[in-house]
């Protein structure tokens, strides 16, 4: 479907020349607001009037990649705490889709991690994907924690200007772990322990990773 500007009586008017310049010096001069790109002034002399200078122009927001560890290891089945983290994670494939995020995603459950998506742009197929996301086996997390920890890094090198989170999704329900490295970007933990006795031990596991703590019943998308 197109929609057809209404006529105007400008429309049948002769064409003038523009008054700006075309390529960069001239697109930094259409800003006309903003920081003053000065390289670009100076390279036409010393400015002696307001006109004469050239504008910054506008930049695009940088690419994000927001990278998700769940753990759904069989102690995230009790009190359906899994199920609630699913409610959270649709909703944040749906802002991830609408700022035009791209997406990585490694379960921990079973005997070894499993990555779920590299780095792709968030789209519907995520949906299916997560109805199907169920509970059992072990907790890998920490194997988890460390290839995460590895791919952001190389991602890095390789994408220097893209901005990275990373959100994870746990009970902290492990018996014991060697000190954590923190990750490499912005991260948070988000504890899913719904157990009427709690352990707290997600905190804990939140400190040494350097990441934001948060309880799944106290989280909200931004």
């Amino acid at each position: 479907m197109s929609i057809r500007p209404r006529s105007h009586p400008a429309a049948d008017a002769r064409p003038r020349a523009g008054k700006l310049d075309r390529g960069p010096r001239g697109r930094a001069r259409a800003a006309g607001q903003g920081s003053v790109a000065w390289p670009a002034t100076l390279l036409k002399g010393r400015p002696r009037q307001r006109d004469e200078l050239c504008w910054a122009q506008r930049t695009a927001a940088p690419a994000q990649l927001w990278l998700v560890i769940v753990d759904a290891s069989a102690s995230t089945r009790r009190y359906q705490a899994l199920s609630k983290a699913k409610g959270l994670l649709a909703e944040l494939f749906d802002q991830a889709y609408r700022a035009r995020a791209r997406l990585a995603l490694l379960t921990a459950s079973g005997r070894e991690p499993r990555w779920q998506r590299h780095g792709l742009k968030a789209s519907a197929a995520l949906q299916p994907w997560l109805a199907e996301l169920g509970a059992g086996g072990g907790t890998p997390l920490l194997e988890a924690l460390q290839q995460a920890r590895q791919w952001l890094t190389q991602r890095q090198r390789r994408y220097p200007n893209e901005v990275q989170h990373c959100l994870i999704l746990t009970d902290g329900r492990l018996k014991a772990w060697p000190a954590l490295e923190a990750l490499p970007c912005s991260s948070l933990l988000v504890d899913m322990e719904s157990a009427p006795v709690r352990l707290g031990r997600a905190r804990q596991m939140a400190l040494e990773l350097g990441a934001q703590y948060q309880h799944l019943e106290q989280f909200n998308l931004r």
